[in-house]
């Protein structure tokens, strides 16, 4: 019943109205001034922000502000993390495609829309990584490799904060997404860029067939996630790769195998 009506709310208030309403403030000079209380609320570090605050024209920039140099040095690992945010969970395919997050299965068929691609990652590695409102929400290159395969699928959105997880309508594979396919030293990998509720745009910023590990790709125009997986055999994550974990651009996320 819960679930039911928590798809029902989403529903009925996440529509092309509603959402075309909210981008227009957040992108307006009049939410200015709501960046000193949304930085409050979620309590955001500012020190690492490359611009003053008083520079930011609307909320909507300063969501998507950039950081200054060197403020994410990308680790000597041939994996890296390609966001700011929380580790909700890594570890194999089960059933061969099949990945679990907030004890939903998701079919990677259908988060890819390809059953031949889904195929080649059949028991593979994933993990996914989880943007709050508070995280710098640009997006960067897990990786070096050629990028061989880039679309986009699905229309609405529910949430992929906690809520959205454990009582969404298959928020993962069934959300907006972004996907691209790189090919790199170790194999070819998936970065699944997943848009969330109301705003759900995710704008390249790199449209390069050759990615530089830590190199900015795009950007969330809000709260969001990213899910990469691996082929098998393929990799093996750090140690500190777990769930409820915090990480960083740039920090080691796995090795060679």
């Amino acid at each position: 019943m819960k679930k039911k009506l928590y798809q029902r709310t989403i529903e009925l208030t996440n529509g092309p109205i509603t959402s075309n309403m909210i981008r227009q403030f957040a992108q307006s000079g009049s939410s200015r001034w709501m960046i000193p209380g949304y930085i409050k609320t979620y309590k955001i570090s500012v020190d690492d922000v490359e611009n003053s605050l008083s520079s930011f024209p609307s909320l909507h920039e300063f969501f998507i502000r950039k950081l200054k140099e060197q403020s994410r040095p990308i680790a000597d690992a041939p994996i890296v993390s390609p966001v700011d945010g929380k580790i909700e969970i890594a570890g194999d395919l089960h059933d061969g495609i099949r990945f679990l997050v907030k004890n939903q299965h998701y079919s990677l068929s259908d988060l890819l829309g390809d059953q031949a691609l889904s195929k080649a990652y059949e028991n593979g590695k994933y993990v996914v990584l989880y943007l709050s409102p508070a995280d710098y929400h640009r997006i960067h290159s897990p990786a070096e490799g050629e990028v061989k395969k880039q679309y986009v699928l699905g229309k609405k959105s529910y949430p992929v904060n906690q809520a959205g997880l454990r009582y969404g309508k298959s928020p993962i594979s069934g959300n907006y997404r972004l996907i691209t396919e790189l090919e790199t030293e170790f194999g070819r990998m998936l970065v699944v860029k997943v848009g969330a509720m109301f705003i759900n745009s995710i704008e390249l910023t790199n449209r390069k067939k050759h990615w530089e590990k830590g190199e900015e790709v795009a950007y969330f125009s809000f709260g969001s996630t990213v899910v990469l997986f691996f082929e098998e055999n393929t990799i093996a994550f750090n140690e500190k790769v777990r769930a409820g974990h915090a990480i960083k651009v740039g920090e080691a996320l796995a090795n060679m195998l």
